[in-house]
């Protein structure tokens, strides 16, 4: 088995990119079977974007701080635990966000999708699915459109359902909303297609941010899930990342 290693920039992360480049190789990014990525769960998300051209696995070891999505670190029976590790696919989301002076972004994310306010005005944002306006005016601090995978990440912060791994769900949550202060977000099908209308941008900016990639000053987001695209995680039997969202529903 050819393992490709990458590391975030903590200090933790990179001793243990320098320990087991010595002690398994480096095969490259083109020629592994298996890219091992070290650090936390930022660093994951990162390590699977990049993996949108030629779907290579994805298997993480811990060198952060939380590491949900990631295995614990040992460098003992490496290749065993990583041949006999649980596949699991997703799906990221496109976000196509247009900003105030036109430009038009395009980024993928793993985990969600986030309109958050840029000043400390609320922000009024109008949500439309599959083209049919669902609510003419949402204010809040902001919106989302979270994964399975991500539905345990700032989507359970903001008070978001845990969806299981395998579901075929989007979950749309509102960031501290203030009205109409009842509404809690709704479950999507995963094919949904979801447009929000920042309203009043001048007065109100908004910014997008696919994960940790953010685009500013945007007037309209639209989000779907990339069909032609499935990313592989891979976790050590009896950790999977389904047995991890499950007993994160027990967590009291």
């Amino acid at each position: 088995m050819r393992l490709h290693f990458t590391a975030s920039p903590r200090p933790e992360a990179q001793e243990a990119l320098r320990r087991l480049r010595h002690t398994f190789g480096e095969a490259g990014e083109a020629q592994a079977d298996v890219v091992v990525a070290l650090g936390g769960d930022g660093h994951m998300l990162d390590a699977l974007r990049r993996r949108l051209g030629d779907g290579k696995p994805v298997y993480g070891m811990n060198r952060g701080t939380v590491g949900f999505l990631m295995n614990e670190y040992r460098e003992e029976e490496l290749l065993e635990r990583i041949a006999a590790a649980e596949p699991v696919g997703i799906r990221p989301l496109v976000m196509r966000a247009r900003t105030r002076g036109g430009e038009v972004f395009e980024r993928r994310a793993i985990n969600e999708v986030s309109l958050l306010r840029q000043t400390a005005q609320t922000a009024r944002i109008r949500i439309a699915v599959d083209g049919r306006e669902r609510l003419p005016e949402l204010a809040c601090d902001g919106v989302l459109v979270a994964t399975p995978a991500g539905s345990t990440a700032y989507n359970l912060s903001a008070h978001g359902p845990i969806l299981p791994i395998s579901a075929r769900l989007l979950a749309l949550t509102p960031i501290s909303p203030f009205r109409p202060r009842r509404w809690r977000g709704a479950l999507l099908a995963h094919s949904a297609e979801v447009e929000f209308e920042v309203l009043d941008a001048d007065l109100r900016p908004v910014s997008a941010s696919a994960d940790s990639q953010e685009v500013r000053d945007v007037v309209a987001v639209h989000v779907a899930e990339d069909l032609g695209s499935e990313l592989t995680m891979l976790f050590d039997a009896g950790h999977a990342l389904d047995e991890r969202i499950l007993r994160e529903q027990f967590t009291v």
